[in-house]
C-alpha cells in the first residue's frame, strides 16, 4: 500500500504537463477511493503537500518542492511520514489535464477542489512566536522548520527536517476568512485524531503583504501568538 500511497501525490504534482496546467496546479485536489480513504494534493508556490486518510484516521503525508521543465515535473521530497528513504530524493513524471480533472496513467482520476485564488494562498513558514513574557521572539532558520500551505479554501502544516529526515506531525484540513478572523475546520491531525471535525478561530493580519500574524487558542487550548512568512 506504501508504494500506491508515495505514486500518489507524485502523479498530482505532475500536473503541471504544459505551463497552463502549471497554473492550474496551484490549489487544492482530491482522490476519494472506494474504501474510504480520501487523498489530497495541495499546491502553493513551488512546494506541495499530499495526505491519506480515512475518517479519523491518519494514514500517510509526504511533500517536498518541484519545479516544470517543458512536459515533466521533477520533485525532490522533503519529509515522508511512511518511508523516510524517499525524503531527499529527486522523481520526474508525466501527467494529463482536462478541465477540473486530473488523469495520471494507470494510477486514476482527481477532481480540483479550488485555486490558489486569494492573497493568504502561499508556502508559509513560521518565524516568530510569542513566549510565556508576552514577546515575539523571531526563530533563527535551520534545517528543523514548520511549514503551512494555504490554497484558496484548503490548509495543510508539517513540522519536519528534511536533513535528518524526521517527520514529526501534521495537520489540514479546510479554513474561511472573514472579518480578520481565520477558522479552521480540522479534518486529518497525525498526533490526535480526536481532534478531526474541530474548528478553531483565530485573529490574523497578513501585513506587508509577507507576514501572516496569527493569534487565539491552538487545538490543545494554549493560548499563541505566531509569525508565519512567505517562502516566495
Amino acid at each position: 500500500m506504501k508504494k500506491h500511497l508515495h505514486l500518489s501525490w507524485i502523479f498530482v504534482l505532475s500536473l503541471a504537463f504544459v505551463s497552463h496546467a502549471f497554473c492550474q496546479l496551484k490549489g487544492a485536489w482530491k482522490q476519494t477511493s472506494s474504501d474510504g480513504k480520501t487523498t489530497t494534493l495541495i499546491c502553493s508556490g513551488d512546494y506541495l503537500m499530499v495526505s491519506q486518510y480515512k475518517k479519523k484516521e491518519f494514514l500517510y503525508t509526504e511533500g517536498g518542492v518541484y519545479n516544470l521543465n517543458g512536459g515533466t515535473v521533477t520533485y525532490k521530497s522533503e519529509f515522508n511520514s511512511s518511508d523516510t528513504s524517499k525524503v531527499g530524493k529527486t522523481m520526474s513524471y508525466k501527467i494529463t489535464i482536462s478541465g477540473n480533472k486530473l488523469s495520471v496513467e494507470g494510477l486514476g482520476d482527481w477532481q480540483q477542489v479550488d485555486g490558489s485564488n486569494t492573497l493568504a494562498a502561499a508556502n508559509y513558514r513560521i518565524t516568530g512566536r510569542m513566549g510565556n513574557e508576552g514577546t515575539v521572539t523571531t526563530m533563527q532558520r535551520g534545517a528543523r522548520k514548520t511549514i503551512k500551505l494555504l490554497t484558496g479554501t484548503r490548509f495543510q502544516w508539517a513540522a519536519i527536517n528534511p536533513e535528518t529526515k524526521q517527520f514529526s506531525g501534521t495537520g489540514g484540513g479546510t479554513y474561511t476568512i472573514k472579518d480578520g478572523k481565520y477558522t479552521e475546520t480540522i479534518e486529518f491531525f497525525s498526533r490526535d485524531n480526536n481532534r478531526v471535525g474541530a474548528s478553531l478561530t483565530f485573529d490574523y493580519e497578513l501585513k506587508d503583504g509577507k507576514d501572516w500574524h496569527h493569534s487565539g487558542l491552538s487545538s490543545a487550548g494554549a493560548k499563541i501568538y505566531e509569525v508565519w512568512s512567505k517562502e516566495q
